[in-house]
Order: structure tokens, then sequence, then C-alpha cells
């Protein structure tokens, strides 16, 4: 599986760890930057993961950021692109399972590598239930009206 990854400078320490875990279980990594701990703004690194999923050059994306909110609110500006906070194992799963989202969004200054490496298995083994869920993944692309 293609994965584009990537993060600002609070995330890059954990960027690093998921990179070479995810490449040892066998997945092929695109790494967006940032490539140091020096400062750099998390949106560049965000729009660029985005593009890659939206193209689909990425079937999904990874990204990390101190909150994990800043790269989250970025991704989500791209058509296409479901980005979903995750700060459990449960959130992992539903993000998946209920919003069929294409990039899960880490909080580097709220989980360790391990509880991220964990939650990040679970967002890409847990499929999209459909059915119900379908009508309200759609109705996230509609323009709202005003």
């Amino acid at each position: 599986m293609t994965l584009a990854i990537g993060s600002d400078h609070a995330g890059f320490t954990l960027k690093e760890d998921l990179r070479a875990r995810l490449e040892a279980a066998g997945h092929t990594l695109v790494d967006e930057g940032t490539y140091s701990d020096q400062r750099a703004n998390y949106a560049t690194y965000a729009h660029k993961v985005a593009e890659m999923v939206k193209t689909g050059l990425a079937q999904y994306g990874v990204l990390v950021c101190g909150s994990g909110q800043g790269v989250c609110m970025t991704a989500n500006r791209h058509h296409g692109v479901r980005a979903g906070l995750v700060y459990s194992q449960e959130v992992a799963s539903l993000v998946r399972e209920h919003n069929d989202a294409n990039i899960i969004c880490l909080p580097a200054r709220a989980a360790s590598a391990e509880e991220a490496v964990a939650w990040v298995q679970t967002f890409l083994e847990t499929p999209f239930a459909g059915g119900r869920h379908e009508e309200r993944v759609q109705a996230i692309e509609r323009p709202v009206s005003q």
C-alpha cells in the first residue's frame, strides 16, 4: 500500500518513527516532509499529503503536528479528502468505518510512538462500513446552501 506522510517540526520525530515502522511492515511511503525538527509550517506538508491522496498517488495519508488539529483542518480543505483527527484506538477505527477517512491526523504532543503505530495500523485495516454511512459521507461533498 502506498502512503503519503508529512509533518511539521513538532511532529517530525513521530513521523520519522512511523515512517520507519510502516516501511518495515511492507508499505511504500512517500515522505512529503518536513525533513528536520527545525520550525516548519504544518500547512505546507498537509497540502502536499492531501494532494497525493486526492490525486490517487497515495491510497492513504498520515499527517502529524503538535495537536493534530492544524494538519487536519488544512487537509480537509481539499475536495475528496476526508481527514480525521485520531486520539484513541476506537477513533482510529471509527473514522474509517463510519467516515471513510483517507487521511489520519495524529497529535505528536499527546501520543506515544507505540500508540500512534497501533492507531495507524487500525486505521489501515478497518474497512468503510458503507450502508447508512455512505449517504453521510456523500453529504460531506455537497455544497452548503445559504
